[in-house]
């Protein structure tokens, strides 16, 4: 991201001595990504950030997949994945299902009142929308309040924990990448700023606090990393002789934010525009986009509900997280459904939704989109609430049996 920012207390030059204040030295760490020739931060610790004291296996909830076989377009409702008695003992780490996964980018979803324990996703970074509910997520860099329509993203590595704060349960969209993440790449100049065509700048992007100092001994972090598990991913779970969250200051361009959705300024047009106008972040073989309140095409012949299209190089995810979708009306989709529309299927929007959209000036819908660029597989969660009948909606008919192929 390249925008640098500093808390608490920093040498004046970097990979100098940096005394305490009974002149012993703080612990400088250097996290870099891509072998130290892309953002980094230094952050300076009491304690030395490499001991540990025990490890153990961390056994993680299921992420085993399931290729989409026969090859259908599918309506999955996450809410159903979890019911109220559940919430009361989930978090939002160990209790999130999978959704959806590929080699490039995992989707799950999880519903919580619970604090969840000190986590570190050592594969990729992770982008977790807040579909509603509040939290605050605390970082070894500081903490980060997350309201109802909050990107929280979250750089590989970054130890953290959820903590619910409201009274209603925290509900969270959580995509994993095995990559980075970051803002669309035409969206900044060479050197990392956001440029004038860009639907959104620094001034939106919330960092962290100062860093918070915890005096704790034995502190348990799970971490999720490379391994011989599905999906090639393993858990382990470190004991720490003292808290991690012992950093004093840090400096650098790699850190934990928060950009809410309704900072974004959507891109309109006279007649329809495609997704990559609404795109918001980036990763290895997928993108995110956000549809957004708006005004909508106003060509006098314009038809504002999208054409139908064939996703040829790409699988489509939308989580309906707001508002009225117009195009999927018909379909049963609601609050917190999601649609997949898997490459080498033509899709649109429902019958009648087509002429209904002619004439309209605004659109009140909220989504989140993920495009990948290779096919998604259903994790667990995704054939829990799978409603079997999507695939079906354009045409009104069943298959000869009457039921959905398996």
């Amino acid at each position: 991201m390249a925008y640098y920012r500093q808390r608490g207390s920093v040498p004046p030059k970097r990979h100098t001595q940096h005394r305490t204040p009974d002149g012993g030295l703080y612990y400088e760490e250097l996290m870099g990504e891509e072998g130290f020739f892309a953002d980094s931060s230094l952050l300076y610790h009491r304690e030395i950030p490499s001991a540990i004291v025990d490890a153990r296996t961390w056994r993680l909830p299921d992420q085993a997949t399931t290729p989409n076989a026969p090859l259908l377009p599918r309506h999955l409702r996450l809410p159903e994945l979890f019911k109220d008695a559940d919430v009361e003992t989930t978090d939002v780490v160990t209790g999130r299902r999978l959704v959806l996964g590929n080699g490039d980018v995992r989707i799950s979803y999880a519903m919580a009142r619970h604090a969840s324990p000190l986590y570190r996703n050592a594969i990729g970074d992770e982008c977790v929308y807040v579909e509603s509910g509040s939290a605050r997520v605390e970082t070894v860099f500081g903490d980060l309040d997350a309201h109802q329509g909050d990107y929280i993203l979250l750089p590989r590595a970054t130890t953290h924990r959820w903590v619910p704060t409201g009274e209603e349960p925290l509900r969270a969209y959580i995509i994993e990448a095995n990559s980075h993440i970051a803002p669309a790449k035409r969206y900044l100049s060479k050197y990392g700023q956001f440029l004038e065509h860009s639907p959104y700048c620094e001034r939106d992007l919330r960092g962290p606090g100062e860093p918070a100092l915890v005096d704790a001994d034995d502190v348990e972090v799970y971490i999720k990393h490379r391994g011989s598990g599905p999906g090639g991913i393993s858990g382990t779970i470190y004991t720490y002789p003292r808290h991690p969250f012992d950093v004093v200051g840090w400096d650098g361009c790699l850190y934990p934010y928060a950009f809410n959705v309704a900072d974004f300024e959507p891109i309109t047009g006279r007649v329809h525009q495609p997704p990559p106008a609404h795109q918001v972040f980036e990763g290895t073989n997928f993108v995110i986009c956000n549809f957004v309140p708006r005004k909508v095409d106003y060509h006098p012949l314009s038809i504002p509900v999208p054409y139908y299209h064939s996703n040829v190089d790409s699988d489509e995810v939308m989580f309906y997280c707001g508002g009225n979708y117009e195009a999927r009306k018909g379909s049963g989709i609601g609050q917190g459904s999601i649609s997949l529309h898997p490459g080498g299927h033509a899709h649109g929007p429902q019958p009648g939704a087509y002429e209904r959209s002619i004439g309209a000036e605004f659109f009140d819908e909220l989504a989140v989109m993920v495009d990948t660029f290779r096919p998604l597989e259903l994790g667990e969660g995704g054939q829990a609430v799978d409603d079997g009948a999507y695939a079906w909606t354009w045409s009104g008919r069943r298959p000869p049996t009457g039921e959905p192929p398996a």
